[in-house]
């Protein structure tokens, strides 16, 4: 048994965000979520959305690596982003800051709330 290994890291963010029409565009968030995780050499191998009537959006992007998921409140300017990569194959615990910063970024949000678990 390796005592050094760990399985992963976990990122919940409960984000501020002042412009509400990227609360409520799901396909641009998903075209935007897809080149990040083609660049930080990652894989999909499902999606599932769902856009609510008159507002906000949901998605699951399920990874080889673990997931991204993502619930947005428009009427809020809020958002709730979950970011976790496994460490299987190789130590992905930095990937997950860097999508966190990136997603933080695009959204160009305000954190309420940060909470890291390394598992």
């Amino acid at each position: 048994m390796n005592d050094k290994y760990t399985p992963g890291r976990h990122l919940l963010l409960t984000l501020q965000v002042e412009d509400v029409l990227l609360l409520t565009s799901l396909d641009p968030f998903l075209e935007f979520t897809k080149d990040q995780i083609k660049v930080n050499h990652l894989n999909i191998v499902g999606t599932s959305t769902h856009t609510f009537q008159g507002g906000g959006f949901t998605a699951a992007i399920c990874l080889m690596e673990s997931h991204i998921c993502i619930h947005t409140w428009p009427e809020f300017g809020q958002l709730t982003l979950d970011i976790y990569l496994c460490n299987y194959l190789k130590d992905n615990s930095d990937k997950v800051f860097r999508l966190g910063s990136l997603f933080k970024d695009y959204f160009n949000a305000i954190v309420i709330n940060e909470t890291v678990v390394d598992r």
